[in-house]
């Protein structure tokens, strides 16, 4: 097992790490842009290096100065955490010839996942499901046009390394398609270095489901569940995820999870990740993407399973087989995940950086807070919003629903705008709490003054 584990990251994930280090006695070290030298990952590791300004290609991403604080440390392995540097190929490959350990899968394995168009085309032939598509990346506007003709609107044309909802593009017919292409190849040769877009059909009203997996350098994959991550704002950024998915039958939920480990197997994948998929009103699922990486909302897996996944990935990472096999793994009761975020629904989701002045976080039976928040800290616009994740347990859904709720009402974060009442606006809508989610719900049941609230009593 490792002695000495460099975090590459920062926030509620960089801490969430340091304490699953200290259950195993792995010392820890910590990095920081100077915006975050106060923070509460830089005083909870063991050591703490500085690697550069607040912008994040001085500092977070910049693998040179994280490799070289990890020689100074004599730090052995890296863990990437989420967002950053996490799913980059290149910086796992740094990683592994500068004699760290990557605490993630391969780069190899990230690649043949990193383009999408080409993602697609590995898990056809693995026999998982995909949505209609181009066959690779769409060369000229003609074929565009071709292909549009051919399988019919609506489509969405996407960035081949994309991620993150962004390089995205819905097209309703012909007129808007040259545009929206041109659109798209721009946003993704400045998000992702790459102007190669393809073509998808569009599935309307879906659900989007995800499924944890966890594999081993032993040949050895399993599956933790799924999640429910449809309440997504239009950013297609996720707010609320629940685990398990409302309205899955067993036999649904045991065909999805067969699937990812199909996926996984595919690409001799090891380490944590996500199989994303897209579950249309007659229960049919189609690959979407996989996220090469923890998830932010891992936390409600972890609550039904009771399995430690940033313990699992380092126990991987150290070259262990996995201490379950999949007839082992029980789910028990519901967990829901709201994140709360610097942001100002009421200035369309702008964000809100300064000093928080007071914070109040909630507690008891079946709550669980993930943050690296205190009074005095200082929200960075440099960085993602989220500031905290607030995480339940019940044995119903209906119960976790009247838990989250209770924790929202708790909740104070002061010196900030925060998506808390906004929060509390989604899981008091009727339809919420009848499980009618789809990837649209913000729009249609929220946003265009259809919001239904329960009804007392």
């Amino acid at each position: 097992m490792f002695k000495k584990i460099l975090i590459a990251n920062r926030g509620e994930i960089a801490v969430r790490i340091i304490r699953a280090c200290r259950e195993m006695k792995i010392k820890t070290v910590a990095v920081y842009s100077t915006a975050d030298a106060e923070s509460l990952h830089v005083q909870m590791a063991d050591e703490a290096v500085c690697i550069g300004p607040p912008a994040p290609k001085d500092s977070y991403l910049h693998a040179p100065n994280i490799i070289s604080a990890a020689h100074i440390t004599g730090a052995e392995a890296v863990h990437p955490g989420i967002g950053f540097l996490s799913e980059r190929p290149s910086f796992a490959e740094a990683c592994e010839a500068c004699g760290l350990k990557f605490i993630g899968p391969s780069a190899a394995s990230m690649e043949r996942m990193g383009d999408k168009s080409a993602a697609r085309e590995t898990m056809s032939k693995a026999g998982v499901p995909v949505i209609p598509g181009s066959a690779g990346a769409i060369a000229t506007e003609q074929d565009a046009l071709r292909f549009a003709q051919k399988t019919g609107y609506p489509l969405l044309i996407k960035a081949s390394l994309g991620g993150g909802g962004r390089g995205i593009r819905l097209v309703q017919n012909d007129e808007e398609l040259p545009r929206q292409l041109e659109l798209a190849r721009a946003e993704g040769l400045t998000a992702f270095g790459s102007p190669e877009v393809y073509l998808e059909k569009f599935v309307e009203e879906p659900r989007h489901i995800e499924v944890q997996i966890i594999a081993d350098e032993h040949g050895h994959v399993v599956h933790l569940g799924e999640r429910d991550c449809s309440i997504q704002n239009l950013r297609h950024q996720k707010l609320v995820e629940e685990a398990p998915a409302a309205q899955l039958t067993q036999t649904q939920r045991n065909r999805i999870g067969d699937a990812a480990v199909r996926a996984a197997r595919a690409i001799g994948y090891s380490n944590a990740g996500t199989v994303e998929f897209l579950v249309d009103a007659r229960g049919d699922f189609y690959f979407l993407e996989m996220n090469k990486r923890l998830q932010v909302e891992h936390c409600i897996t972890e609550q039904v399973t009771g399995i430690d996944l940033v313990k699992t990935q380092i126990m991987v990472a150290a070259g262990e087989k996995l201490p379950f096999v999949q007839k082992e793994v029980r789910w028990d009761g519901h967990a829901i995940e709201c994140r709360i975020n610097a942001e100002d629904p009421e200035r369309n989701f702008a964000p809100s950086a300064g000093r928080i002045e007071h914070v109040v976080l909630p507690g008891g039976f079946g709550v669980r807070v993930d943050t690296h928040i205190q009074p005095g800290f200082v929200v960075s616009p440099y960085y993602d919003p989220m500031v905290a994740k607030i995480i339940v347990w019940d044995k119903t859904r209906a119960g976790a629903i009247s838990r989250m709720n209770r924790c929202l009402q708790e909740t104070v974060i002061t010196g900030i705008k925060t998506n808390i009442q906004f929060q509390q606006k989604i899981i008091n809508n009727a339809f919420y709490r009848r499980g009618e989610l789809t990837t649209d719900f913000l729009q249609r049941r929220i946003l265009n003054g259809a919001d239904v609230p329960v009804v007392a009593g």
